[in-house]
Parts: structure tokens; C-alpha cells; sequence
């Protein structure tokens, strides 16, 4: 998400800050800002949107040799300059990254106290509770701070009058110490600074690192001195935004658990789907009768899953519309339809096209968007931000298993405000939400299995998916994902459709993947595997772990981690990205720029 910067050194701060700051945009961001120590005290500048537009701020460059930086991928609050860090509370000065999730009653209690808050953040809100806590004594604010807060955070802090110093935690979030000659660094990725040093060490949970000019020093929570290894940068600079994968698809592949959670936690309280963290009000869903979904390849894949769960548990219309046809098309829309628009970049021109027919037909729009600030994100009425992280392959991973993982939450919300489940129904079935990133972490760990796999289609120039249900909204994706990265002409198809015309394609040696997780299916699947068997058909059967398969019925398989059926497309998900990954790779293809493509699609 964010990038962080902090410098401790002998020269100017503000070059150093803003060069690594440039380092870190790949990660994505909508505003930036610095705080560094000048002879007048901290001085601290922020603003919306580019660098350049930081960079345009700093008319004079103050003097100083102590700083923090950051750049800010919005969460709590609109991208504004105002809710820009680094934040300010008397005494502290504080970059974060990641998500406070108890900040409102903090918030509320330090109101009572006198305090004052000018943004939106949850950041700010940490701000001044350090400074509740301070007294002159920077670890026992620090430490009583880290036994209030609940949430993931990587921090940078400095106190007003303790100049030349640079204090930083993390819990989840990435925290480095680069130590240099004379200057050290705290950073979230070690590419801000690879120009100045190579040497670095991890910050670990119940850690607190000081830097300054001369030392960077660790202690516990005891204030005891921990002593840490050096390591030592051995990739280039690329390789390191990547954090070490070949490729941002596969870091992003991997970092889905993680984003599942940034996602569904603050949207879940005592055990139970709420939107309240996006404004949305109670009961909100219980006045819709009919929904519209919205959106483009990827998330278009996503609304086909949403559409089967919120039907299935709410049992409400639900239609999915291609934003380039929706948008050219009178749908039939009334005071009872809700239109949800999806989009990973929040700037897709038929979704935003979309969206603005919706609106002037005064229909209620709902938009989730993993940009914050986006176009469509600014123009919906309500807004859902998934909270994946800036997703920069073109191949979309991450975003399309948080954009289900609302879709989810939505029919478990609905479904209960509409009587069609019980508050301990969608207390089990948000239980089991949660547990989707403990099953995905350990399908990730059959990497090397689909790696072996996918070497039987590395010659292939065109194959078939299918799949039934759920499977066959996942066939889509899956599809998808391996034409668009691999370039393998491929066709995703109901498998009952087989029949019905797509049969005269098979012939010998030709690729099916068959997927195979909804049970109550699993006959009809089995009988059109045996079909394209009988014409030569080379078959992968993807099935959940507990299906015992005829070995006759399949050439190559690959198991699934078991989940109820319902939240087997995450499992699955991961699966076929890993499929089409490798397959693309054997291939010798630009994974992360597949020809022809671009991340956001701003043109019809």
C-alpha cells in the first residue's frame, strides 16, 4: 500500500525523502508529504495527488537533516492534502501504513480529553494518542499506544523535542532499517534507498527502532537492546519493488490472503457483516428488490459469483451487465433497484459510463473500487473501497478475490435484513469468510504441484474450460486469465453446453479443464468429462480434496483445499491464476504487460 520513508543523516533531508519517495510510486498512491527537523522546529508539507504536486509545494526547501516521508494510498478519508500524511498532534509528528480498527473510540475518547482532529484518518487519531501518552519519555508513549490500538500498522514517529530522532513500529505491515555510512533509514521497501545502502534489517512485532546520524538501535518492549543481523541487498532495483518474485503477478498472487483480511476486518463486528467503515447505514440493502452488477472482464467475473451467492442467500434478482453494453442498453431500472458498479481502478470508462446513466435515471448507485478518489469511487453514491493494495500487474489477482469477498459480505447483509437468513446463519457463514485466508495459504503452498502441471499445456495454442454453478463462473475467469498472459486462444463454457454445438471442437489431444468443488453437481460434471474423454480429449480435473475421482477420468489433477462449497471460487481463484501463471512463464511471455493491455481501461 503506502511507501515510507524516514532519514537520519548528515545531509539535506528533503532530496533524499523525495527520491525515495519516487522510488515507491509503483506501489500507488494519491498524496504525499514530508516532515523534516528545520532551525524553526518540524516544518511539514503535504499535498493531493503526484509527487510533482509535492514537489511544486516545497518553493523553499527547508533546511534539515532529519525526516519522514510518505506516500498515501487512501483508506480513512477522501486523498486530500488535509488527510495527506505525515499527521500532526502537538508533540508527535507520525507515517502510517495500514488500518487502525479501533480508532473511532479512541477518537471518541480523546474528544473527551480536549483533543481536536482536522482529517478523516485513523492515522491522526494514532497521533494524538502517542501524545496523550508522552511526557518526555518516547518508549512508555510508544509502549502504551501499541497496548491501545488493535489493527496492522507500520509507523514512523517523531517528537518535536527530540530532534534528530526517528522512532518506528510495525505489526503486519513491512518495516525496514537501511544503515548506512552516517545516515540511516527506516523504509517500507528497501528500493527508497538502494542508492545509499544495501544493508538492512527487518523491524519485527514488539520492536522499537530509534535512528539517528550516528546509530540505528532496537529495543523490545522492556526497553531491552535487541541486536539484529545485518542483511545485505543482492538484486537490482526492480527485483526489489517485486519484493524478490519474477513478477508482480505472482507477488500479488501471494499476498491475497493478507488482502482478504485488510478487507473483511473492519467490515466485521461481533461477529456479524456491517458497512458501517463505508458510511453505509443499517438496513441499507433490505429497500432493494433488484440489483444490477456492473463491470468490466476481471471484476464482470466477479459480479457472475456475487450474483449466484446474493441470490442464492437473499434471493434477490440480481443481473450481471458487461459495462459496454449496459451502458448502450435502456436497462429496466426502478426505485427498487440498486445499480454496483465494480472496478479494480475506479477510472474504467464503461463503468463510469455506467454509473452516470444509473445516477441520471435517479437509480442508487454503490460502487467498489480499489482506488480511493477514483472517478467512479467520487461519483457513486456509496462506495465500498477494497482495501487490496495497489494491484500493479495487468493480470488482475487480488482485486478480483477482495471484490468477492464484499460481494459476500453484501449477501450475508442482505440476506439478513431481508429475513432470508438468521443472525446466527450469517454469524456461521462470516465465520467461515474468515477462514477463506487460512485455506488460501496453505493452496499456496501447491505451487510447485501446478508449476508441474502446467508444463502439459506450454505447447497448447488452445483449450477449454468448464465447469457448472460457481465452477462455471470461475471457468470465465480462469479463461481469462490464461489468454490474456499466456496468449492461448481459450473459451470458458457451461459444461452442459458441450452438447449443444462446442462437442465438434474436441479432438485428440485436445485440452479440457474441468472444475469440479460443487458436490451436488459433480455427477452432471463427471458425465461431460467422460463425453470429451470418448472424442481424445487430454483432461485436468481440478477438484476439491474430498472428491475421490475415477483416475479414468482424468490425464492430470489437481486438489483443492476443502471449504463449504460456497467458498470454494476463492480456493479455486488462486488455483487457475497460478495455472495461467506458470503456463505464461513456460511460454517466455511479458507476465506483468501482456500485449495489447493496460492496467486501467480509460478509453471505450
Amino acid at each position: 500500500m503506502c511507501g515510507i520513508v524516514g532519514y537520519a543523516g548528515g545531509s539535506a533531508a528533503v532530496p533524499i525523502l523525495l527520491d525515495g519517495l519516487s522510488q515507491l510510486e509503483y506501489r500507488g498512491y494519491d498524496s504525499a508529504g514530508i516532515s523534516v527537523f528545520g532551525p524553526d522546529g518540524l516544518l511539514t508539507v503535504k499535498a493531493e495527488g503526484r509527487l510533482d504536486n509535492l514537489r511544486a509545494k516545497l518553493t523553499e526547501i527547508p533546511e534539515g537533516c532529519c525526516g519522514i516521508g510518505h506516500t498515501r494510498w487512501a483508506t480513512h478519508g477522501a486523498p486530500s492534502d488535509v488527510n495527506a500524511h505525515p499527521h500532526r498532534s502537538n508533540k508527535v509528528v507520525i507515517i502510517h501504513n495500514g488500518i487502525i480498527e479501533n480508532y473511532l473510540a479512541i477518537k471518541t475518547f480523546l474528544l473527551e480529553k480536549g483533543y481536536m482532529f482536522v482529517s478523516q484518518t485513523d492515522t491522526e487519531v494514532a497521533a494524538a494518542l502517542i501524545d496523550f501518552h508522552y511526557t518526555g519519555d518516547p518508549f512508555t508513549a510508544i509502549k502504551k499506544f501499541l497496548e491501545e490500538i488493535e489493527g496492522s500498522y507500520s509507523l514512523g514517529i517523531m517528537f518535536s523535542d527530540r530532534p534528530g530522532e526517528i522512532y518506528a513500529v510495525r505489526k503486519d505491515g513491512p518495516l525496514l532499517v537501511a544503515v548506512g555510512e552516517g545516515e540511516n533509514f527506516i523504509v517500507s521497501d528497501v528500493t527508497a534507498v538502494i542508492g545509499h545502502t544495501k544493508k538492512f534489517f527487518p523491524l519485527e512485532e514488539g520492536e522499537i527502532a530509534v535512528i539517528t546520524q550516528d546509530s540505528a538501535k532496537v529495543y523490545d518492549l522492556m526497553h531491552r537492546l535487541v541486536h539484529k543481523e545485518l542483511l545485505t541487498v543482492t538484486w537490482n532495483i526492480e527485483e526489489a519493488q517485486k519484493d524478490g518474485f519474477d513478477h508482480f503477478m505472482m507477488k500479488e498472487i501471494t499476498e491475497q490472503p493478507t488482502a482478504i483480511h485488510n478487507t473483511i476486518s473492519p467490515r466485521i463486528k461481533q461477529g456479524q457483516p456491517t458497512f458501517g467503515f463505508d458510511g453505509i447505514p443499517e438496513g441499507f440493502f433490505k429497500a432493494f428488490d433488484h440489483i444490477n452488477i456492473v463491470a468490466c472482464g476481471t471484476a464482470m467475473h466477479a459480479g457472475l459469483v456475487g450474483k449466484s451467492v446474493i441470490e442464492d442467500l437473499a434471493r434477490v434478482h440480481v443481473e450481471v451487465d458487461i459495462a459496454s453494453e449496459f451502458r448502450y442498453k435502456n436497462p429496466i431500472l426502478d426505485d427498487k433497484s440498486l445499480v454496483i458498479i465494480i472496478s479494480q481502478s475506479g477510472e474504467t470508462a464503461d463503468s463510469l459510463a455506467a454509473l452516470r446513466l444509473a445516477r441520471s435515471s435517479g437509480i442508487t448507485t454503490l460502487a467498489i473500487v480499489n482506488v480511493a478518489g477514483s472517478s467512479i469511487a467520487r461519483e457513486a453514491d456509496f462506495v465500498i473501497h477494497t482495501l487490496a493494495g495497489p494491484e500493479i500487474s495487468v493480470a488482475s489477482t487480488k482485486a478480483f478475490t477482495v471484490q468477492l469477498a464484499i460481494l459476500y459480505l453484501i449477501a450475508f447483509t442482505m440476506g439478513r435484513e431481508k429475513g432470508m437468513l438468521t443472525d446466527s446463519a450469517s454469524l456461521e457463514l462470516t465465520n467461515l469468510l474468515g477462514k477463506v485466508q487460512k485455506v488460501m495459504k496453505i493452496q499456496l503452498l501447491k505451487n510447485k504441484e501446478i508449476q508441474e502441471t502446467a508444463k502439459n499445456f506450454k505447447e497448447t495454442e488452445h483449450l477449454f474450460f468448464i465447469g457448472r454453478g460457481l465452477d462455471y463462473s470461475l471457468a470465465s475467469e480462469g479463461s481469462l486469465k490464461l489468454k490474456e498472459i499466456s496468449y492461448i486462444y481459450s473459451e470458458a463454457y457451461a459444461a452442459g453446453e458441450l452438447k449443444h454445438g462446442t462437442i465438434s471442437l474436441i479432438t485428440p489431444g485436445v485440452p479440457v479443464i474441468g472444475l469440479c468443488t460443487q458436490q451436488k453437481l459433480i455427477p452432471k460434471l463427471v458425465s461431460n468429462l467422460q463425453e470429451v474423454r470418448a472424442r481424445g480429449a487430454y483432461t485436468l480435473l481440478i477438484a476439491s480434496a474430498g472428491y475421490k475421482a475415477d483416475p479414468d477420468l482424468y490425464d492430470s489433477l489437481i486438489t483443492l483445499e476443502e471449504l463449504p462449497d460456497l467458498f470454494m471460487p476463492f480456493i479455486l481463484a488462486v488455483t487457475l491464476q497460478l495455472l495461467a501463471y506458470h503456463t505464461a512463464a513456460l511460454r517466455g511471455c511479458d507476465i506483468d504487460k501482456p500485449r495489447n493491455l493496460a492496467k486501467s481501461v480509460t478509453v471505450e
